[in-house]
């Protein structure tokens, strides 16, 4: 008997699973919130010069060329009828501050530490340092949750969120401010990381595909969750503490969770985790058969599952032979490069002129078609195809973008839409094509790789909005050129519908052709060539 089938006589799908993933989704909808969060409290508003002391507004007037500098002295002619705006008059930065015009970004971060001109690259940092927080977190808190397990890291990144968000909201400088959106980008990984691992450790295999994608339409929900919290909540502190609060209640909450039977088993605690799994029997109303489990049974059980998974995991093997370097570099790609486009379009919503709080609903909506399209495409049409499809569209319409005039906002909308769509439903597609590419004994080892690029990917995407200061179409070049160069090397990967999974390294090397059947000899002997049935690693 497999975990699975164990999972089964205690109910399969029952009433502990079904508030589980609800109480572990819930949480999600906050995700957007802060992800997406400096759309709304970084805003920059029109500003100006503040005025040299003594001089009123006309003698100020700024000059033609931009809103960073001002005269050096009052020009006074311009209070007269016919007075020039003296384009002549020598001009110096702003020393006395700025003035910022009243409207829907009249409180962000970016008027109280006036972020602009020559401080307006600290707003696209801000946003890279939080992603960098991400991506640091993915590492350390996915060895601190194999060591004290799943559900002790997630009360505690619970908690880690909603006092970091509580302290961003209270930060007396921009520094403070950075530091604790650091700190709330590791806790956003813990959740993230951990939160998969419980449902997905809790679920029967054949539902993981449904939860999954329920649980990715509950970050598309969160989109609307933030456009309508920053619409009621125009100050940026109020709606930084507003997306925080919540978290201290899935804390609260939080402690009733069961932790993983097979972490508590792998780890030495049988006792535990029959423990938990008579609970959820309980729950399931199959008492009786949770009564019939004893721990040795179950240490048995879970130890000739995860026989498998004992052979080594170092990432060298994800590159020791041609066909794991193919499928490596081709998800890297994949995975960087959808990140990247999709930050860099998601979080530069002011840039197209149209109401910020219908743009983010906008995007937040077009993600809901956009990932069942991608499901009936990789049905119907294959994986390989609709990854390639799905990035190639979106290179295309943010490139589009580059030969329309700004004064057509409209269409401009429109490109970015579809473009912004597409990337979600990469990211849909390339969660199922990663997993069936990867053999299973280093599968979850390559979904690593490739949740690592992504952050990655989300980390500079900020950076580079900063060079449209010298080029302005440069970083629409750089977004729109990624997806379609991962494109390409989609193309270089095999097709896995309704083809078997992968077991092992051979298989890989089988499929690309690079081992005939009579050979079974490969330089990574990772596993025995034959897997336990219903044990597919996803």
């Amino acid at each position: 008997m497999t975990f699975a089938e164990l999972l089964a006589r205690l109910g399969g799908m029952g009433r502990f699973q079904v508030t589980y993933v609800a109480a572990l989704a819930l949480p999600l909808l906050m995700l957007a919130s802060h992800n997406l969060l400096q759309n709304f409290t970084a805003g920059v508003p029109e500003h100006r010069c503040r005025p040299q002391p003594g001089a009123n507004g006309t003698a100020s007037h700024p000059p033609p060329d931009g809103r960073c500098r001002r005269y050096v002295q009052p020009q006074w002619h311009l209070l007269e009828a016919n007075g020039t705006n003296g384009t002549e008059a020598p001009t110096e930065p702003c020393r006395d501050g700025w003035t910022y015009q009243d409207g829907i970004f009249a409180h962000t971060i970016v008027t109280e530490w006036d972020l602009v001109c020559e401080s307006k690259t600290w707003r696209q940092a801000a946003q890279s340092i939080y992603m960098a927080g991400i991506l640091l977190g993915s590492g350390i808190f996915g060895i601190l949750s194999d060591k004290f397990g799943r559900r002790a890291l997630l009360i505690w990144c619970y908690l880690q969120l909603g006092v970091t968000g509580t302290c961003t909201a209270l930060a007396p400088s921009f520094a403070v401010y950075c530091l604790c959106r650091c700190l709330a980008g590791l806790a956003m990984s813990g959740i993230t990381l951990n939160s998969a691992s419980l449902c997905m450790e809790w679920i029967p295999t054949e539902l993981r595909a449904i939860v999954g994608t329920i649980n990715g339409y509950c970050y598309t929900l969160g989109q609307f969750v933030l456009a309508g919290a920053a619409f009621g909540l125009p100050r940026w502190r109020w709606l930084q503490l507003a997306v925080s609060l919540p978290f201290y209640i899935f804390f609260l909450y939080s402690w009733l969770f069961v932790e993983s039977a097979r972490w508590q088993v792998i780890s030495g605690r049988p006792d535990l985790a029959l423990k938990g799994l008579r609970k959820v029997a309980r729950v399931n109303g199959r008492k009786e058969e949770g009564d019939k489990l004893d721990a040795e049974a179950l240490r048995s059980l879970v130890g000739r599952e995860q026989s498998p998974a004992r052979a080594t995991r170092s990432l060298s093997a994800l590159a020791q032979t041609p066909g794991m370097r193919t499928i490596s570099c081709g998800v890297a790609f994949i995975w960087f490069s959808t990140s990247f486009a999709y930050y860099g379009l998601a979080m530069d919503l002011q840039h197209f002129g149209v109401d910020v709080y219908l743009t983010q609903v906008v995007f937040g909506a077009v993600d809901i078609p956009a990932k069942l399209a991608s499901v009936l495409a990789i049905t119907g049409v294959g994986r390989r195809a609709a990854q390639a499809g799905a990035l190639g569209l979106a290179g295309l319409c943010i490139l589009a973008n580059i030969f329309v005039p700004q004064e057509l906002q409209i269409l401009r909308m429109v490109f970015a839409v579809i473009g912004k769509g597409s990337l979600a439903a990469s990211f849909n597609c390339a969660y199922i094509f990663s997993g069936e590419l990867f053999p299973t004994v280093i599968r979850q080892t390559g979904m690593g790789l490739g949740g690592t690029m992504a952050r990655v990917g989300s980390m500079v995407a900020p950076l580079v909005r900063m060079m449209g200061d010298a080029f302005p179409v440069l970083p629409l070049i750089i977004y729109g050129a990624a997806p379609i160069v991962s494109a390409i090397a989609t193309c270089f990967l095999p097709e896995t519908r309704n083809a078997p999974l992968p077991e092992t390294v051979e298989d890989v090397e089988r499929r690309a052709g690079h081992l005939k059947d009579e050979e079974l000899q490969v330089t990574v002997p990772l596993a025995p060539t034959k897997a336990e049935p219903g044990k597919d690693g996803v």
